[in-house]
């Protein structure tokens, strides 16, 4: 049997995940069902296109409860309050660019919740994966499409 994916996540994301499946599952699962029964009354279904607007967003439905299942069901749920000094999934990080000088604070997430325009990189990310295990004072090198970009960790919380 193969490996399956584990989706690293926090506690607070994996609850997220488990209410959207459930919203899905009993609210709008029965919306787009009375969609299609409304779009059937309107007869011949060769020619309707409401009926095949609802049949489109019915397949969007049960792909979407398909993927949120197999992500809950193969989460690996991260413990954010460990503090060994060094940067893993959960931990907030202030980062100098030495080209510039400038430094930004990040947080290392899982998959699921990498966010790069609220400064939230995933640990499988280039990036992410530079940090991790590194400790405050370490230089990082991250390969990019843009070339050799080099960081200095300044603290990890």
């Amino acid at each position: 049997m193969a490996n399956k994916t584990k989706f690293k996540m926090s506690q607070e994301r994996f609850e997220e995940l488990k209410s959207e499946l459930n919203h899905l599952q009993t609210v709008r699962e029965k919306e787009v069902s009375e969609q299609i029964k409304h779009a059937r009354s309107y007869g011949d279904l060769s020619e309707n296109s409401e009926y095949d607007e609802a049949k489109t967003e019915q397949s969007k439905l049960y792909a979407r409860i398909s993927e949120l299942k197999n992500i809950i069901e193969n989460a690996e749920l991260v413990d954010s309050s460990r503090n060994d000094g060094t940067a893993g999934v959960g931990s907030s990080v202030l980062v100098a660019d030495l080209e510039d000088g400038s430094e930004t604070e990040y947080r290392i997430v899982g998959s699921q919740e990498a966010d790069p325009a609220n400064n939230m990189v995933s640990d499988d990310s280039p990036f992410g994966k530079a940090l991790m295990g590194r400790a405050a004072g370490e230089d990082i090198v991250v390969e990019a499409p843009a070339g050799r970009l080099r960081f200095r960790l300044k603290e990890v919380k």
